[in-house]
């Protein structure tokens, strides 16, 4: 039977160049800061066909904070990226973490249901690990 998904499928989007998220320093320790996107879009790298979803993000400041404009232009870059859900919120976690180094950050995805099938996909990472769970 002939595989309908190739590795260019799976890795799609992970390297694509996207604006970069600035930040501010923070003023406060030891605080949550919870970010939703309740309108995310993105394509579907084998098809073409759009996606939807909503991304949560939340994260503990160190040093450093998000700024909301410029996560707003890097979310938007996603609109055309052929990416998969996995990708998006592992992505998404990725450059959170390098653009603030986070006391710790999850991302939360939760995809439209498709063919009645929804997703939700949680990717974690924290400082005192140095990596993700």
């Amino acid at each position: 039977m002939k595989k309908g998904y190739t590795d260019e499928h799976a890795r799609a989007g992970l390297d694509a160049r996207l604006p970069e998220i600035e930040t501010f320093p923070n003023q406060f320790p030891g605080y949550e800061i919870e970010i939703v996107i309740p309108e995310f879009t993105s394509v579907c790298p084998k098809t073409g066909l759009p996606d939807f979803g909503k991304l949560t993000i939340r994260y503990v400041p160190d040093k450093l904070c998000l700024e909301l404009k410029s996560l707003k232009m890097y979310e938007l870059s996603y609109r055309n990226l052929g990416i998969f859900y996995e990708n998006v919120v592992n992505r998404f976690l990725r450059d959170i973490v390098a653009a603030c180094n986070p006391v710790s950050a999850t991302v939360i995805g939760e995809f439209t249901p498709r063919g009645g099938i929804n997703s939700k996909v949680t990717a974690t990472w924290s400082k005192s690990r140095g990596r993700r769970r």
